[in-house]
């Protein structure tokens, strides 16, 4: 196989790694903006080759292209692609957006395109922080349509398969309220309490970040995360965050309430019922 990267980061240059550690043969591409990138990419393996232009691949003639950019890049990347790559290439990316961008990349793309999202990660970005193992065991959200080519989608589903990932199915629409909840949710929450303890650190003229215990620690790994991502996906999943927003403030609210009326009763039924819930996630 020719696979092309196009986003030599983190993701991208994890599932390159992945495929090499599975015995496929394959042949890799590299494209990013960033030429330090595609060094490191060459230094570590990864790839073979590399470009910071898209035009570059028209050479290389891939037979897989697998986008790893922030996902507002997308469809101006995909029109791009549409004027190099031969109507046999197959698309596939690695966003946690679906939704509408699945229709539109369809639109520019055809049905070689198949949306993926891999439920795997850190808080590190970069091609340097690449993790041969981050895929195996973790589920992958593939997002086919009635568009989608069946070939196409094969190639993909027995790609995440061969890197031992646990593949479903899910239509575009119902991934991005799915993800909005589980993932884009406790992003935002995390990236707003970091700013809520700096605004608490002002009023006081403390430094508020030089007493945190683990718990603080573990729950705000995620705001680490690169930003410019997460606000393409805040972005692109708008309406979905909103809403886990709203139904995240009604919750925060709601104990709030109890703690002012010192309700003990309704404050440990809350606390129970939240904790016998997170205890079940250990056993899924």
């Amino acid at each position: 196989m020719r696979i092309a990267v196009i986003g030599v980061g983190f993701m991208g240059g994890s599932f390159l790694l992945a495929l090499r550690e599975s015995g496929l043969e394959f042949k890799a591409f590299g494209v990013d903006i960033k030429g330090e990138a595609i060094k490191l990419a060459k230094e570590r393996g990864i790839i073979s080759e590399g470009a910071e232009d898209i035009k570059a691949l028209k050479n290389f003639s891939p037979s897989l292209v697998v986008l790893s950019t922030p996902v507002r890049t997308f469809r101006a990347i995909a029109t791009e692609l549409s004027k190099v790559l031969t109507e046999d290439t197959v698309v596939t990316d690695l966003g946690s957006v679906k939704g509408k961008l699945v229709y539109e990349m369809e639109n520019i793309l055809g049905g070689r395109f198949v949306g993926g999202h891999p439920i795997a990660g850190t808080e590190k970005s970069g091609v340097e922080h690449s993790i041969a193992t981050l895929f195996r065991g973790k589920k992958v959200i593939l997002t086919p349509t009635e568009k989608t080519d069946k070939n196409a989608l094969e190639l993909v589903e027995n790609l995440w398969n061969r890197l031992e990932a646990k593949v479903e199915h899910m239509e575009p629409h119902f991934h991005d309220y799915v993800f909005g909840a589980v993932s884009h949710l406790p992003h935002a929450v995390a990236f707003a309490l970091i700013d809520a303890l700096m605004d608490m650190s002002k009023e006081r003229d403390t430094n508020l970040f030089l007493y945190p215990g683990g718990g603080f620690k573990d729950f705000t790994r995620i705001a680490a995360s690169d930003p410019v991502m997460w606000r393409d996906i805040f972005l692109e999943n708008k309406e979905n965050l909103l809403l886990a927003i709203e139904h995240y403030a009604n919750s925060l609210n709601k104990l709030r309430s109890m703690i002012e009326k010192e309700n003990e009763k309704e404050i440990l039924e809350f606390l129970r019922e939240a904790k016998d819930k997170r205890l079940k996630l250990e056993e899924s």
